[in-house]
């Protein structure tokens, strides 16, 4: 099934959208199988937790987030753990769905958490496709205050100094006060025909929230007032088609020194000015996936699970690797000095930074990994399908 299908519908799984990536004008591209790899890292699992049911085989961008000493999690339909970081036992625990029972739920088809996690200012932000976007005390699991924003959360909220953010649904990038969530600014977005279920939360930095949005653009926003201090469209959407013009920037941007570096769906991996927004360079990439770097190297996931290592000076690419084609993989992350990923069957592939060759691996669960692993220092955490939270490290 080519990728677009895997990411548009993935999700919903009605009759009518599988029909539609059924067609028969859409070749199915295989999936790579593994092959043998002469292994000289060997990851190990320190320990593993659960949290409820996990997300399912749903579309979700739930990931764990580390901070304070705690491990938080969180399942699909409302469940939030933490746990202690180094041991794994359970700190606290609340349910979303029994808070809200008699509040949000009746007029919505449950919490359906989809957004989040981001930890910050000594509380747990955590979002929901109805809108919800709820504030807990990160040391007690207390609701300190929740909203309704105008759109589905399907991507982690963010901080900035007293406010916190969320990219919405509809296009709307939504302000609230960290502490008591009054609304502060609401920046709209233009939103084409035809997008990517998902969004990219927002990057903070120097009083500007800095977000792509579903036509293939960049905006900053002035945290002051809402205001675009400068858009900048990283792609012009071609093709004979809603399909082939589809050019969702569907990442959070990563801005590293005086420069910006995004990729769009269909479109462009590209550097910009952070100042200015003006492009340095551009090269044809297609991704939904976050950047990873080290050094002056950007490591790319594109939208057939091909991994790719680039010059973020020049934008040349430096290596390539299609071992793991259309396995569904996760965002990319640096840890320990290699490049890793996750696929749908739940391994972890460790990746030699230098040349992009698979050089160890280990399954940590079978129902697969779907969000970017969490690094800390020299601990990996990864949550997988089922709501297993796993912790990783390097003997």
């Amino acid at each position: 099934m080519k990728s677009w299908c895997k990411a548009l519908f993935a999700c919903s799984l009605s009759v009518g959208l599988l029909s539609a990536c059924s067609s028969t004008d859409v070749e199915e591209e295989p999936v790579s199988e593994l092959s043998s790899i002469q292994a000289s890292v060997f990851p190990t699992v320190s320990w593993s937790e659960s949290v409820g049911d996990g997300v399912g085989s749903y579309y979700s961008r739930l990931a764990p987030a580390v901070r304070y000493g705690k491990l938080f999690v969180a399942d699909r339909a409302g469940l939030i753990k933490a746990f202690n970081e180094e041991t794994g036992k359970e700190v606290w625990s609340v349910d979303l769905s029994d808070k809200f029972k008699e509040d949000v739920l009746p007029t919505s088809k449950g919490i359906l958490l989809s957004a989040g996690i981001t930890a910050a200012r000594n509380k747990v932000f955590i979002g929901a496709e109805n809108g919800l976007l709820v504030a807990l005390d990160a040391e007690t699991g207390q609701i300190l205050w929740h909203v309704m924003a105008d759109g589905e959360l399907l991507s982690a909220p963010t901080v900035g100094d007293e406010i916190v953010t969320v990219n919405t649904g509809n296009g709307s990038l939504e302000a609230f006060d960290v502490n008591d969530g009054t609304s502060l600014w609401t920046y709209h977005t233009q939103l084409p025909s035809l997008t990517l279920r998902g969004t990219g939360s927002a990057a903070y930095e120097a009083g500007g929230f800095f977000v792509g949005t579903a036509d293939g653009k960049i905006a900053v926003v002035v945290k002051t007032n809402g205001q675009a201090a400068w858009e900048q469209a990283i792609y012009t959407p071609k093709g004979g088609n809603e399909f082939a013009r589809m050019a969702d920037v569907d990442m959070k941007p990563l801005l590293l020194g005086d420069n910006i570096y995004a990729v769009s769906y269909n479109g462009n991996l590209v550097s910009m000015e952070m100042r200015s927004g003006r492009i340095v360079w551009s090269r044809q990439y297609s991704s939904f996936h976050e950047l990873a770097y080290l050094g002056a190297n950007l490591f790319v996931v594109d939208d057939h699970s091909r991994v790719y290592a680039v010059n973020r000076r020049n934008g040349l690419e430096l290596w390539s690797n299609t071992a793991l084609s259309n396995r569904d993989l996760t965002s990319p992350v640096v840890f320990n000095g290699y490049l890793v990923v996750g696929d749908f069957e739940g391994y972890l592939h460790f990746l030699d930074i230098s040349t992009g060759d698979i050089i160890g691996r280990i399954q940590v669960d079978s129902s697969g990994l779907y969000s970017r692993p969490v690094v800390v220092g020299d601990s990996l955490y990864v949550q997988a399908r089922d709501g297993v939270v796993s912790k990783v490290t390097l003997p």
